[in-house]
């Protein structure tokens, strides 16, 4: 009919296995709600809360459910907090199996190899019921000018994947830590301070979590080269877990262009190597790209973030001409 406009059509839904994409759906729906005032803002925002409520209820009343039947063991409880989806469930509604210091010395298990490759390591101290988490950093944190920048995106990243609900993150200093150290303690002002140079000063290199999509559905054994945020990365996955590296063969000088993943000779089904093709250098995997031909030799490891919809990667942000 003339003069007739047709409604606009509602956008699609995001697809449900995006659950990532979905709560960013809901929160432009509450934003849009806005334009017809406080009321109607109001209104989205309690029929949010009340269906995660109604949905957390449910949620709860199946766990206990299973308890009863005898279902809710152990490796049960382990599967669950291994599902990026369904943990994410567990922790809104408080009924993670896992503790908030478990789950940040999981944490930090994660980025271990990636500070062991700069010579340092970090300790957990311990959380506050308040939701402070308390860090000493140890050894050696030296060997690129953003090595602190991305060690300080590594650790603080992954801390707060795993714990959303902490509030502050504490490193102890050197001269607040027990004198029987197991190793030297890199201050937290001399951190920070170069952090801050790193940002401030043109020509310093910082560091940035680079959103890098395909590595969604990489397979088991599968080699993959990508650019994320102007830096070329080879990654590779061992089962469910993701390695990030940068693409350059440490002992040749030259891309890893056409690497594969081996396994390692005598090792464990998950003990893999990486092949560089052009020198036949091969590099450890989970021992941080350290090179079984040469020691010392190593790939530059890049600290990665995976949540089972998205995997971001730390990387040095260039270095302005």
């Amino acid at each position: 009919m003339t003069g007739h406009s047709e409604p606009a059509a509602p956008e699609p839904a995001p697809a449900s296995s995006d659950w990532r994409a979905t709560g960013d759906r809901i929160d432009a729906l509450i934003a849009a709600s806005a334009s017809g005032g406080a009321v109607a803002r109001e209104r989205s925002e309690e029929l949010v809360r009340l269906v995660t409520d109604f949905y957390g209820a449910g949620l709860e009343q199946l766990l206990d459910v299973l308890y009863e039947h005898g279902r809710l063991g152990d490796d049960v409880l382990a599967a669950l907090a291994a599902d990026d989806l369904v943990a994410s469930l567990l922790l809104v509604h408080g009924m993670h199996p896992y503790s908030v210091e478990t789950r940040v010395e999981k944490a930090l298990e994660s980025v271990r190899p990636y500070l062991g490759s700069h010579g340092g390591d970090v300790e957990l101290l311990g959380v506050t019921d308040d939701g402070v988490v308390g860090l000493r950093l140890l050894g050696s944190c030296d060997g690129c000018p953003s090595s602190s920048v991305t060690l300080k995106l590594a650790v603080q990243g992954a801390v707060e994947a795993a714990a959303p609900e902490i509030t502050t993150i504490e490193v102890e200093t050197a001269a607040e830590g027990p004198s029987d150290a197991s190793g030297p303690v890199v201050p937290v002002d001399a951190l920070f301070s170069r952090l801050h140079e790193a940002s401030a000063s043109p020509g310093r290199p910082g560091a940035s979590w680079q959103p890098v999509p395909e590595l969604n559905t990489l397979p088991s054994g599968g080699v993959v080269r990508v650019t994320a945020g102007g830096v070329e990365v080879l990654a590779c996955r061992i089962g469910a877990d993701l390695f990030a590296f940068r693409d350059w063969c440490a002992r040749c000088d030259l891309p890893l262009e056409g690497a594969a993943l081996a396994r390692r000779l005598g090792g464990a089904s998950g003990d893999a190597v990486l092949r560089c093709p052009a020198c036949r250098a091969h590099y450890d995997v989970r021992r941080a790209g350290a090179c079984l031909e040469e020691e010392g030799l190593h790939l530059d490891p890049l600290p990665l973030l995976a949540d089972g919809t998205s995997v971001s990667i730390a990387v040095p942000t260039p270095v302005a001409t």
